[in-house]
């Protein structure tokens, strides 16, 4: 079983909120030992309404505003990835 933790506040995703995750390694034998699942994030420069700013991001997000699928950031604001911006 894998649930969704809000205790850790330094591995969370600023797009989608995806965090830290907790579940077990299982054996062979079915013996059951606690692990972390960490989101993969990455540090990438966004433009949120015209200002290029830091953010980290996990790699879905990431692929997905270098897309042009996600359209609001925050569930607010509009990005664009500074790459798109830059040559527009």
């Amino acid at each position: 079983m894998i649930s969704y933790s809000s205790m850790s506040s330094g591995k969370i995703c600023e797009n989608c909120g995806k965090g830290v995750m907790y579940g077990h390694n299982m054996s062979h034998a079915k013996n059951r030992t606690n692990r972390i699942f960490e989101p993969n994030l990455h540090s990438a420069r966004v433009s949120i309404k015209g200002v290029l700013k830091r953010a980290r991001v996990c790699t879905k997000c990431l692929r997905r505003l270098k897309k042009g699928t996600i359209k609001a950031f925050s569930k607010t604001e509009e990005v664009k990835p500074s790459s798109i911006a830059a040559s527009a």
